[in-house]
């Protein structure tokens, strides 16, 4: 833990001779002040060791540095707009209900430790107290429910954006050649005889022959986790498959089935139920996705919008 410490502080001071305007270097023990809040080196620091104990060793050193100073930065800026929020949330006069507070930390509580006999021991092993934990908590809510009145509320993506959008994005959304394929997997257990899974197969395949359901045969004696659909895998382009299979699916006509294919540990029979050239996925398949999409990169926006306009109304210096 020493070394990492040490590390960091190297990292640091290496650090120290970037403009301040750029990399918000922490100097003096503070890292930046926010109206009357402090926000502590030691802050930064903390996080950054987290970071770096899994980074030490995999990561050659003058690239670590960098992304070190990179992360200092951004991991700053992070708590800068922490605060942000949090000012505006109280200069606005919005209230937060003790019962909400209690109620997730409860939750946590539940999730995340189990009891809170343990949350005090994990808090006292990493240097913390159920106070700050809790502050922790309230601060998070109240954040979160700031982003979500000043932010998410006014999302509002019509459905002519999603239209433009899938126009305009039209091979984002291309589909290659795909087959609608059924298989029977049986498998070669390590403890039975060695050709227990190409004789088995074999067997199915004469039944098929002599006109057995293929869905049935699936049901009946496939071992894979399609069995219970009759063997049905769906929609699957090429890349889906491993290459042995591929090269045998992407050959069969619509209604045809292979001979006992072996494959790793198992043999297995297919068959194409049907086949589909390569396409555009229809608007109904993607709309969804593009809405997502779309309300993400709105959200972006307009959280950076309220963050901007909230550093304009507040002091801000970095150290």
């Amino acid at each position: 833990m020493r070394r990492i410490f040490l590390i960091g502080i190297a990292l640091l001071g290496a650090s120290l001779n970037a403009p301040a305007a750029e990399t918000h270097v922490v100097r003096n023990g503070i890292a930046a002040k926010v109206n009357d809040k402090i926000i502590t080196q030691e802050q930064v620091r903390a996080e950054m060791d987290t970071w770096l104990r899994g980074q030490i060793g995999r990561v050659p050193e003058e690239a670590l540095k960098r992304e070190y100073i990179k992360r200092s930065k951004a991991y700053t800026d992070n708590l800068v707009e922490h605060e942000l929020v949090l000012h505006d949330y109280y200069v606005s006069g919005y209230h937060l209900p003790e019962s909400v507070v209690e109620e997730q930390i409860q939750r946590r509580i539940r999730e995340q430790y189990g009891d809170r006999m343990t949350l005090a021991k994990s808090l006292r092993a990493k240097g913390g107290t159920i106070d700050k934990f809790k502050t922790n908590v309230r601060e998070q809510i109240i954040v979160d429910q700031m982003f979500h009145i000043k932010v998410s509320s006014d999302i509002i993506v019509s459905p002519q954006k999603i239209r433009d959008y899938y126009q305009g994005h039209q091979d984002d959304y291309q589909v290659e050649e795909q087959v609608r394929l059924s298989q029977i997997y049986i498998n070669q257990p390590a403890d039975s005889p060695p050709d227990r899974a190409r004789v088995m197969a074999g067997e199915i395949l004469l039944k098929l022959d002599d006109g057995a359901s293929f869905e049935e045969m699936a049901r009946i004696y496939s071992e894979g986790v399609h069995a219970v659909k009759g063997g049905d895998r769906g929609w699957v382009e090429k890349s889906m498959l491993p290459e042995t299979l591929a090269a045998v699916a992407f050959t069969l006509k619509k209604g045809a089935r292979s001979g006992v294919i072996a494959i790793n540990d198992a043999c297995l029979i297919m068959k194409v139920e049907d086949i589909r050239g390569k396409s555009v996925k229809p608007l109904p398949e993607v709309a969804d996705d593009i809405e997502r999409a779309l309300i993400g990169e709105n959200r972006t926006r307009l959280h950076r919008q309220y963050i901007n306009r909230l550093k304009t109304r507040q002091y801000i210096k970095y150290f």
